[in-house]
Parts: C-alpha cells; structure tokens; sequence
C-alpha cells in the first residue's frame, strides 16, 4: 500500500463532486476537536509537509477518528493518502476505513491507487465484496463500464467470489449512470449463461428500475416477460413490480399497467405503496379517473390488498369529486373506516362540493346533516355555495336551516353565507323575512356587499311605495354601518 501509494506513481485526478455514499452532513458541533485539527492541517499543509504536522498534534487516530476524517477528505485525496499511512503506523486500519480509502480513491478516479489498496486489503485480509463495489460504482461513474467488468471478472481472484450478489452490484452500478442501463441488458444475457451468477429476483428488480429511471416502456415489457420465464412469480418482488408498472404509467400506458395488474393479482402478486401511491398523483394530475379507480379496485380489492392511507383516500376521493364520479367517492367514502382511514373535514367538503356542484338538492342536504352529525363542518365557501344552490334547487327551507345553524354555532365569518342568503330570499320575494334577516346581519355587524344592496333595491323598489320606504331605512343602516 505505502509504494503503491507513493505520490510519484499517482497521476493528477479527474475531480467530480459527488459525495461519497457513506457522507452525511456535519454540523460543525458533530466534529470532535481533534477531527477539526487534523482536516484543518489535511486542507492547509502542503503534501511533502502534512505526515511531521500531524506528528506534532500528539493526536492519535483512533478508528473513529479515521473514519471521520476519510469521510470529510473527499475533495483532498491526496492529503487523505498522507493522512491514512500515517494513522496507519499507530494501528492496522479497520475494514471500514479500508473500504473508505478505495471509494475516495475510486471517486476521485485514481484507479491505480485503488487496486494498490485493494490489494492490501487483502493482505490484511479486511476485503469483502463493499471494495468491489465501490470500485463498479466509481468505474461505471467515469463511463468505464468496460473497466467495472473486468473488475467483476477478476474479483474471485482476490477470494472473493463472483456470485448473483456481486453480479448485482454492479448491475445497480451500471442502471445508476447515464447510458449504463443497455450495457446492463447486455450483461443480463451473460449471467443468464452462467449458472454461477445466473440472475435472480433482485436483478430483475434492478434492470426495471433502471428502465423506469429511463422511461423505456417497450425494455421493461420485454424484461418483465423475461423475469417471469426465468425466476416465476415471486410475491416478495415488489421492487420490480412498482418498478415495471410506473414505468407503463408514466409512458401513457395506463390500460397496459392495469391488464399486467390483474395478471400479477391472479399470480398472488402485487406491487408496493411506492407505486400505488405515485400512479394516483399521476393520474390525479391528469384528471384520468376511468383508470385510477379500476387501479384503485385491483391493488385495494376486497380487504385482501393494499391498504390505503387517508391521504391517498382523499387524493382519490377528491379526483372522483373533479370528474363528477359521485357515486364511486361515496363507495371509498363508505368502506375507508375499514381500512383504519377515517374520513376528516377534507374528505367531507370535497363530497360536499362537488354534491353542490352538480345541484344534488336533496343527497347535498342529507350529506349536510351527516357531515353536522359525525362533527365536520362545511367549510365557509361550501356554506355558501350550499345556501346558493338550496335556493335555486327549491329547497330554500335547508338553506334557511343551514344559516340558523352557522348563526346558532357561531359559525364565523358569516359575512359569504349571509349575502348568499340575501340574495336567495331577494329572488323568492320573501320581503319581510328578508328585512328581518338583513337587520339581524346589521345588527352583528355583518358586512352586506354593495352587489348584494342593488338586488335588494331593485326587488323591494318593483314592490310599490310601501317597499321602497323599507328598503330605503335598510339602507340608510347599511350606509351607517359603513360609516358613510
């Protein structure tokens, strides 16, 4: 390692910025004392000067300090290989730290330092598969995929062996990069010729996640069908079927996903929330009701599938609402209490309003006392709204029931249910209950708009003299309260 590693045999980096797998952000109070002493020396120091440096801090590295400082020397590999033969000398590293320094090395491309450590990993005999697959991840990341698989070739050489699990490792390298999705395809044909790495589950899984991230619908059919012939059908394989189906969803190929859902549900398959719960954002967003509830049917069933949270219940209950589907939200509505999802003020005004919506006179005035009976009130849009339609539906008691109700229950503001009211009452010509309420309003301090006072004017003025002189007191009280 420490000739292997020596800075004449190392070419200057190809510098990339990603950040290592194992890196987490530190706060600057999660640093120890002496981790901050030495990055600072590793940062500020010239190479030739950075090991007497060290020396002098009296600091000795523990095994935690070496995996801390390797996790934040990213961006200075070689202060960081300065740094690890030093910490060396005090003890042998842990596999840990090992696998640290080939996965910088690796990322900062210095491929033959890497091997050099590789090497002495299997020396002090801490190499295990975690090497090589920092070495395919940062081989793939350059777009060396031909490198990665010689690395796979050779690796049982180092005695480890190269099995399905280390084939899919570099499987899932290969899909993680840009162009690395067909060269794993390519790779798939190779595994399934070797029984020693034939592919399993997992690396269906993998492949199909990587055509999802590719949005290569017509490969994920082709591999979907070859993971049935080759591994069957595998309940426990949800990452491939989540995978496999966003794909078909997000290429527009919804009534293709929902024809391959049922034929996993016949084959007691079925796939993940991840999936379940992403198609309905999809499908919310584009307004596709038709398919999302026969999704909806397929993955819920009857009690013996997914089991869907609130929030995924109001999403599909609210695009029901949007597309007029009144009767399938009243179906979700109905059966969610036996999944645990309880219905909440969200789910009760979108039923609501969409009852409003479609001038549903009387289901809207028994879905009102429900809503009243279990403790979720309209909210005061709604309030409105339902006082409006009660009033053009020939209903005009509930929408007076309605009010008394928000007046009874303090329901505040009232000022766009009591302009609704008005305005119903104004149509009707029920002058003298409209006087009443209109004091009432003022009375409370009620704002009654300047639109709803010309309605007021033009009914009470077409009534005779007697009428006009009502509205006009009204009016001087309305013209008071505004401090005209």
């Amino acid at each position: 390692m420490e000739e292997g590693m020596a800075e004449n045999q190392i070419s200057p980096p190809h510098r990339i910025h990603r950040p290592p797998p194992s890196q987490l952000p530190l706060s600057p109070t999660s640093i120890s004392s002496s981790v901050k002493i030495i990055l600072d020396i590793l940062i500020r120091t010239t190479p030739q000067q950075i090991e007497s440096a060290l020396a002098s801090t009296g600091i000795i590295p523990t095994t935690e300090v070496v995996v801390e400082v390797l996790k934040l020397s990213y961006d200075y590999p070689f202060s960081a290989i300065k740094f690890f033969r030093w910490a060396g000398l005090a003890h042998k590293h842990s596999a840990h730290a090992w696998n640290l320094m080939v996965d910088l090395l690796g990322r900062n491309r210095l491929f033959e330092s890497m091997w050099d450590a590789i090497r002495s990993m299997r020396q002090e005999k801490t190499l295990s598969l975690a090497a090589f697959a920092s070495a395919f991840g940062n081989y793939c990341a350059s777009g060396s995929f031909d490198d990665a698989l010689m690395t796979f070739q050779v690796m049982d050489k180092y005695g480890i062996p190269n099995d399905v699990v280390a084939a899919n490792s570099l499987l899932s390298a290969m899909c993680r990069e840009n162009g690395g999705v067909l060269r794993a395809l390519d790779f798939l044909e190779t595994m399934k010729s070797k029984p020693e790495f034939g592919p399993d589950g997992d690396s269906f899984a993998i492949l199909l996640e990587g055509l999802e991230k590719e949005g290569d619908a017509a490969k994920a059919k082709t591999t979907f069908g070859e993971m049935v012939v080759t591994v069957g059908w595998m309940p426990a394989n949800v990452a491939a079927y989540d995978a496999f189906l966003m794909t078909l969803v997000r290429g527009e190929q919804v009534e293709e996903a929902v024809k391959f859902l049922i034929v996993m549900k016949k084959n007691s398959c079925l796939p993940g929330l991840r999936f379940f719960s992403s198609a309905l954002d999809i499908l919310v967003k584009r307004k596709d009701s038709k398919n999302a509830i026969l999704i909806w049917d397929v993955v819920v069933g009857n009690g013996n599938g997914l089991v869907p949270n609130l929030s995924m219940y109001n999403a599909m209950i609210g695009l029901l609402c949007d597309c007029n589907e009144v009767d399938d939200a009243f179906r979700l509505l109905d059966e969610m209490v036996f999944h645990g999802a309880f219905p909440d003020s969200l789910t009760y005004n979108v039923i609501f309003k969409c009852l409003i919506k479609n001038k549903k006179v009387g289901d809207a005035g028994k879905f009102f006392v429900e809503m009243v009976k279990n403790e979720w009130l309209p909210t005061h849009a709604n309030f409105a709204a339902a006082i409006t339609m009660f009033f053009e539906g020939d209903d005009p008691e509930m929408g007076v029931q309605i009010w008394n109700f928000m007046v009874e229950n303090k329901v505040e503001p009232l000022d766009a249910a009591a302009n609704a009211l008005l305005l119903g009452l104004c149509k009707l010509d029920r002058l003298s209950e409209l006087k009443r309420n209109a004091d009432d309003m003022l009375d409370r301090r009620i704002s009654i708009h300047e639109s709803t006072m010309a309605h007021l004017k033009s009914a009470y003025y077409k009534d005779g003299r007697g009428a006009r002189d009502k509205y006009d007191g009204l009016a001087r009280r309305w013209k008071t309260s505004l401090g005209r």
